[in-house]
């Protein structure tokens, strides 16, 4: 710069000029207005933000209005002891409410230290942190370390849902909202309340919500018993319940554990030895979690037991028949409202019926594996086809192809299934659905019940693994024909109860057709006809003429009356079909379990536990009480008992099917221990073919119905497993209990009686007949012991020189006398005309020439 005296001068001639002099106050006055346009700036930004602030808190939630306590609870359900069996979990509803007494100091001060350090002394939203955050933001280019609150973090779960905001401008909008109401709270709740909310809120992984949850899921034990190594474990999973699991991300949560229990020892939380002892369990807190998780995967909870399947629906039945809930909220209730269901399962007869069942060696060495198959094809023009395993064998019966939905090795129908996708399956095609699966067959079920009670002690609805919850359920959603098994409840037990018949009524086991048609009844054994029998040998040897002839006389109407009483809802009083068909289960093919639909494992069995309890039919009940989320009673099962049948009539009833089991279709059953003594009653079923094969008994305390076949009716070449493994089942639960016999009632009385007319028996006529003694003891109801003699035998003289009626020229050495049935056998005489009389009660036939 020049400094010379005359560039000194020009300069400050220039400066003193008018013209510069204007330039500086326009300068200044330019200056002074920037200065102020900048306050207005600042003070309307101000103003713009107080605005914007008081807009947010304006349309925030009600602070009246909130609901911070946490919803969505899962539901356990309890067997008879009260031992937790399983548990129920809807979205967002694996949580189970804990209060903060029942918590560890050193988890509450775990959660506290790493989340919130000045939670007890702030006023919901904490300054201090904030700043922090703030500053560190500033200095680090990101915004990304929290300053939330529990308080704060609380209301982002349960008012706010779980801060899943996908813009910057909603996150803010959220973030004001949720200061606001986070001091509003702090002045409407204690911190221990908020305390308590939050750690029954949070999601720790696992699918698991809240503390007690995640206790049992990592560590199998309540939260009241979590150690502080498992506490620090807990509690560092929060941040970050994916990335912080201690299964799937361990060695990341090692570090946040860590962390946590450098908080707390920092925080004064712990002691330096307390803090040293967690850490000497690094190893073994880790090695703990990872035993518990493989024992529980191996039994995947989440898939309920074929039992739970038949209580959830008894459950929701329930739920809105008797306290009028919709249906959407019967399943809220049981999925997300954290009920007690105490159930009547006896876990230990569970066990058995388990192991029983499902052990392959109790099966046809020659089962198969079906086929089950779905295709969904998406086509070009949008539209959807679905095909399954009928479309398969539809297919390659048109193809002339030998092809079955059976398979001992599987990776055969693979092939199948490849040669009917190229068929179906076109280049334009897509395939937007598949699913392949392989069912053993035959099948079973099985349900064990107490009769005294009606309670469901034990259910299984298939034979295999259980790969879904609420499944096909073949004890309660299969309807088969129940084959003889019916015979005692459509027919013999009204002919005992009303229609004046006895056990020791007789039919003719004869040639015999329905009634006004030529179809012939036919009985399952081939050697012909067996005569008069009794109702006792008819029941014993399970005689399907008898039964028929039986029920005609009854009347189809009474039967089927007596059926609708012990519980049945899948009878068919009349119907008719598209195609215009009748049907109805009046009839007389409803005495051998002809049905139009059939029955149900559960409703066959609940009707024999009627004649097992005295005639007292009490409806299956698969649960006790049902307690809600507060501890108040939701629902209290109250059997719905009747007398459906006289105590005489199930008495009668249980004393000839004993004789099934003794000596009649059902030997099998007869206890594997001969020393064991319980007394035990039931009748065996099969229907055509053996496509369906049954046992329904029981002994003084429990009855059971078990019935073996092929989902896809096919016939059976073993017809006995399942009455080995109603035997196994039986004979392990039973010789738990006390021996006992069936309570005899006192209107039961004796008699003997003609075996062939039902009248009472004739010493010296009954008991030398031909084929051996006719007179057997027979039990009555009182009031219908026979009144009349036996008029079915007749003795008489015969000439064993000519065989035939003595004449006076038959040498007296020569004659014997000899009893003849009357109904059935021909006496040879001389006197072709001799006709016998039927009314000869005894009386010799005398002496004809």
């Amino acid at each position: 710069m020049n400094f010379s005296l005359k560039n000194t001068k020009q300069r400050s001639k220039s400066i003193t000029s008018k013209r510069s002099k204007i330039s500086l106050q326009l300068m200044v006055v330019f200056y002074r207005m920037l200065g102020v346009a900048a306050i207005l700036i600042v003070f309307a930004c101000i103003s713009g933000t107080f605005g914007l602030v008081k807009g947010l808190i304006d349309t925030a939630p009600s602070i009246e209005d909130l609901n911070v306590v946490p919803t969505g609870y899962v539901t356990t359900v309890y067997d008879n002891d009260g031992k937790e069996i399983q548990t129920l979990v809807g979205k967002d509803a694996n949580r189970e409410y804990v209060t903060l007494d029942q918590i560890p100091a050193d988890l509450k001060n775990a959660f506290v230290a790493i989340e919130d350090s000045r939670f007890w002394t702030h006023q919901g939203i904490d300054a201090q942190g904030i700043i922090r955050a703030f500053l560190s933001g500033l200095s680090g280019g990101t915004f990304n370390q929290g300053a939330s609150t529990i308080t704060q973090q609380l209301l982002k779960n349960q008012v706010f849902n779980g801060g899943q905001e996908t813009s910057f401008v909603a996150k803010m909008k959220r973030k004001v909202q949720e200061q606001y109401l986070a001091v509003q709270l702090e002045h409407e709740l204690s911190k221990e309340q908020i305390l308590e909310y939050y750690l029954n809120t949070i999601n720790l992984g696992q699918n698991t919500l809240g503390v007690q949850a995640a206790a049992k899921r990592y560590f199998d034990k309540n939260v009241s018993e979590v150690t502080l190594s498992e506490a620090a474990v807990i509690a560092g999973i929060t941040q970050n319940p994916s990335g912080y699991n201690p299964i799937t991300h361990l060695e990341a949560n090692k570090k946040k554990r860590l962390t946590v229990l450098t908080y707390m020892k920092d925080q004064g939380y712990i002691t330096t030895a307390n803090y040293e002892d967690a850490l000497n369990d690094t190893k073994d807190v880790y090695g703990r979690i990872k035993l518990i998780n493989e024992k529980k995967s191996r039994v995947d909870s989440t898939v309920t037991s074929y039992f739970t399947d038949a209580l959830i629906e008894q459950v929701l039945t329930d739920l809105k028949e008797k306290l009028g809930y919709t249906e959407t909220q019967a399943y809220n209730a049981l999925y997300r409202g954290g009920l007690k269901i105490y159930s009547t399962q006896d876990s230990s007869m569970q066990k058995i019926c388990n192991q029983v069942l499902q052990d392959a060696k109790n099966y046809p060495a020659n089962s198969t594996m079906q086929l089950s198959y779905q295709l969904s094809v998406l086509h070009a023009d949008g539209t959807e086809t679905h095909y399954n395993e009928q479309h398969m064998l539809s297919y390659f019966a048109r193809k002339n192809i030998p092809f079955s939905l059976y398979y001992t090795d599987t990776k055969k129908a693979n092939t199948y299934i490849r040669k009917f996708k190229k068929a179906k399956v076109k280049e334009t095609d897509t395939i937007s659905g598949e699913v392949k699966n392989f069912i053993i067959q035959p099948q079973t079920s099985f349900v064990l019940m107490d009769q005294q009670t009606g309670q469901v002690k034990a259910l299984s609805g298939g034979r295999g693994k259980k790969t879904g919850s609420r499944t096909y359920n073949r004890a309660t959603d299969a309807l088969r024909q129940p084959g003889s098994t019916f015979k005692i409840l459509s027919t013999y037990l009204p002919a005992l109860d009303t229609a004046g018949m006895t056990l020791a009524s007789v039919q003719d086991d004869t040639k015999y057709y329905y009634p006004g048609t030529k179809k012939l009844v036919k009985n399952w054994y081939k050697t012909g006809y067996r005569g008069l029998t009794s109702m006792r040998e008819a029941i014993y040897n399970s005689m399907n003429i008898i039964a028929v002839k039986t029920l005609d006389t009854v009347t189809p109407k009474i039967g089927y009356d007596y059926l609708l009483n012990l519980g049945f809802t899948s009878l068919i009083e009349n119907m008719t079909d598209s195609k215009g068909i009748s049907y109805t289960d009046i009839a007389l093919p409803m005495a051998l379990g002809g049905l139009t639909k059939g029955v149900s494992n559960l409703e066959l069995t609940n009707a024999f536990a009627a004649i097992a309890n005295q005639g007292i039919y009490n409806k299956a009940t698969f649960y006790t009480k049902i307690v809600d989320h507060n501890g108040n009673i939701l629902l209290e099962y109250t059997p719905s008992s009747a007398q459906v049948m006289k105590d005489s009539t199930s008495w009668l009833l249980t004393s000839a099917m004993k004789d099934v089991i003794k000596k009649g279709s059902g030997k099998l059953l007869r206890w594997e221990d001969k020393n064991f003594k319980m007394p035990v009653a039931g009748k065996t079923g099969t229907t055509s073919d053996n496509k369906d094969l049954w046992f329904v008994g029981y002994t003084p305390y429990l009855t059971a119905g078990i019935w073996g076949g092929y989902d896809q009716n096919e016939s059976q070449t073993s017809t006995t497993f399942h009455k080995e493994m109603w035997r196994k089942i039986m004979e392990k639960i039973n010789r738990k209990l006390e021996n006992k016999n069936f309570i005899k009632p006192t209107s039961i009385v004796s008699a003997n009686v003609c075996t062939k007319c039902g009248k009472l028996a004739v010493e010296g006529l009954c008991d030398i007949a031909e084929g051996g003694s006719c007179i057997k003891k027979e039990y009555f109801a009182d009031g219908t012991v026979p009144t009349e003699n036996c008029d079915c035998h007749v003795k008489c003289n015969i000439c064993t020189a000519s065989n035939r009626l003595a004449g006076e020229k038959c040498p007296i050495n020569k004659i014997i006398t000899k009893v003849y049935l009357v109904k059935t056998e021909k006496i040879a005489t001389d006197d072709k005309t001799l006709i016998l009389p039927s009314n000869l009660n005894g009386v010799q036939c005398g002496v004809h020439n």
